[in-house]
């Protein structure tokens, strides 16, 4: 299979240089006016390489078919990936840079200061003599995740071109917002069409994840009371120290820096306020159902046990359940990642399958009635400017969503 390396890379380039930001403080969708640029290029593109019954709804979601070019019953399938670019760090002005025949020493980002080096990210390695694609330190790039869309893209492109592979219908969907948790609020599954799909946006090649956590937003608000510091003897009291309480009284040993693999954690990711009133901001995360129920109760004990120890109740917290564990959806129907699992195989790639210490658009449309693994775009160190792909990688992205449709048009994945 030979994938046009060049051509990729051109349409990656481009795509990556269109700011797409989604803004969480926004309650429209898309989130920011700016995503349409992308959405509407990518429906063109669509159109321009011959796929049918383009679409692109109020909301940006981009929707496209690829008709079954065999007269026997196929599944039909879908890829999907998100244009929007986290709001974590800047996706403004992206200047990529080259690297080729990467040599495995440090990569100067630009003339920002930055650097990229195996000594920090060590999976940098394992892309020796290939060609890297960086940031200039001064933004994120954008694989998370224009890589996928480049990918799915680009696979499309080259079954229209060869149609002696043989593939059932395939089903293409992009969408908005998927960093700021909303990616699939609005997607429509039914008019989608598809009996299974794949997300393109896991990151290091090989990788394939049909679990995800479950996911929890809770906002703490801690009440205090402002007078004159002079005279505040018995009257004043300050939320910030009843939040200093809150934070240091749940385990420093359950955080993002302190855990991995299936290990949940509480994540404080913003904090505002004052003497008068403090807000804690609160991620909280688990693969295991019981266990993520039990930090949402430990969160609620932990307050109401500092509250029985104050003048009167002061800490109010409120939890928002954000997307569950795909895992319960996708088992009963394994084949969708065997066939994932084979194609990487054919395409020379060892399967990487592992727990996703996030989440993704696959996690709420397989509640939704859509089971969807997970796939490698191929990026490293997303949301900030430190991340890089490989495009050898997206290049066997290309390769392995190709063998997906003929591995699924074959059948041979039934038992």
């Amino acid at each position: 299979m030979q994938i046009e390396q060049q051509k990729l890379l051109d349409r990656f380039l481009k795509y990556v240089q269109i700011d797409t930001e989604s803004d969480p403080a926004s309650d429209s969708t898309p989130s920011t006016e700016k995503q349409w640029d992308l959405a509407r290029e990518l429906a063109l593109e669509l159109e321009r390489i011959g796929m049918k019954d383009v679409t692109i709804d109020q909301r940006a979601y981009v929707m496209a078919t690829l008709p079954s070019n065999c007269d026997r019953d196929i599944p039909t399938i879908g890829f999907i990936s998100h244009f929007d670019t986290t709001p974590d760090f800047t996706g403004a002005n992206v200047n990529p840079q080259l690297v080729e025949n990467y040599d495995g020493s440090t990569i100067q980002l630009g003339q920002s200061g930055k650097v990229l080096s195996p000594e920090d990210f060590e999976d940098l390695l394992i892309y020796k003599g290939q060609t890297l694609i960086t940031t200039d330190g001064t933004t994120l790039l954008g694989a998370d995740d224009k890589a996928g869309i480049c990918e799915i893209i680009s696979a499309m492109e080259y079954l229209i071109q060869h149609p002696e592979i043989e593939h059932g219908t395939i089903k293409v969907g992009f969408t908005p917002d998927e960093e700021i948790g909303r990616g699939a609020h609005h997607f429509d599954v039914e008019a989608f069409g598809a009996d299974w799909a794949y997300t393109m946006d896991g990151s290091q090649i090989g990788e394939l994840e049909y679990e995800n956590f479950n996911a929890a937003g809770a906002v703490v608000t801690i009440a205090g009371k402002i007078v004159h510091p002079g005279y505040a003897k018995g009257k004043m009291v300050n939320s910030m120290l009843i939040a200093q309480n809150f934070i240091a009284s749940l385990p420093e040993s359950e955080t993002p820096q302190n855990t991995e693999g299936r290990e949940g954690f509480f994540h404080l990711y913003a904090m505002s306020g004052g003497v008068d009133e403090t807000k804690l901001e609160y991620i909280i995360r688990d693969h295991d159902k019981q266990k993520f129920e039990i930090r949402k109760s430990r969160l609620k004990a932990l307050a109401e046990e500092i509250n029985s120890r104050l003048d009167l109740p002061r800490i109010h917290v409120e939890i928002k359940d954000q997307y569950y564990n795909m895992r319960e959806k996708v088992e009963p129907l394994m084949h969708v990642v065997e066939i994932a699992e084979k194609a990487m195989l054919d395409a020379g790639i060892q399967p990487l399958i592992k727990p996703i210490r996030g989440g993704t658009d696959g996690s709420q449309l397989s509640y939704m009635g859509l089971p969807c693994p997970n796939i490698f775009a191929g990026g490293h160190n997303f949301h900030g400017p430190y991340e890089y792909v490989p495009l050898e990688s997206m290049v066997k992205a290309v390769e392995v969503i190709v063998r997906i449709a003929e591995i699924t048009a074959s059948g041979k994945y039934r038992s």
